[in-house]
């Protein structure tokens, strides 16, 4: 149930950012889903968590491809929330690895659906990665940059 109120609030924030958007004349590549975000203090006390998370979303080639809509992220340390959608039949996850090579947050593997978890970051250099066998081996990583 929490997990569910914080993708409504996550959703309801979406929804106000675009609404807020400017009329430039500039295109924005889409591909490039990872976005990182300061939350306000009132949707985090909604949430039960602090002022000041980040949120970062993942994105599976709709396709099916073996590969993230990006291969780069970026996150400001703390507690962090990962958002991982995945629109294709293809099951994939998104899981986040530390320097050390351990497993630090992981989603449900998933197909057609999306799924978040969070994780405390410190500044650092992360790999985030599909862990379906032979998904990672086959292209399906990327750079997580916390500061």
């Amino acid at each position: 149930m929490k997990k569910l109120a914080a993708m409504f609030v996550l959703i309801l924030a979406a929804f106000a950012l675009v609404a807020c958007g400017g009329g430039s004349d500039t295109t924005s590549d889409t591909t490039a889903e990872t976005t990182t975000q300061e939350e306000s203090g009132s949707e985090k006390e909604a949430e039960g968590g602090t002022a000041g998370a980040a949120t970062v979303d993942f994105e599976a080639d709709p396709s099916g491809a073996l590969a993230y809509t990006t291969d780069k992220a970026d996150a400001k340390a703390g507690k962090v929330t990962v958002n991982f959608t995945n629109s294709s039949p293809v099951p994939h996850d998104v899981a986040i690895e530390d320097e050390a090579g351990e497993t630090i947050a992981e989603t449900e593997v998933l197909a057609e659906g999306s799924e978040s978890t969070t994780a405390e970051l410190k500044p650092g250099e992360y790999k985030f990665f599909c862990t379906v066998p032979g998904h990672r081996q086959g292209g399906m990583e990327g750079t997580l940059t916390v500061k």
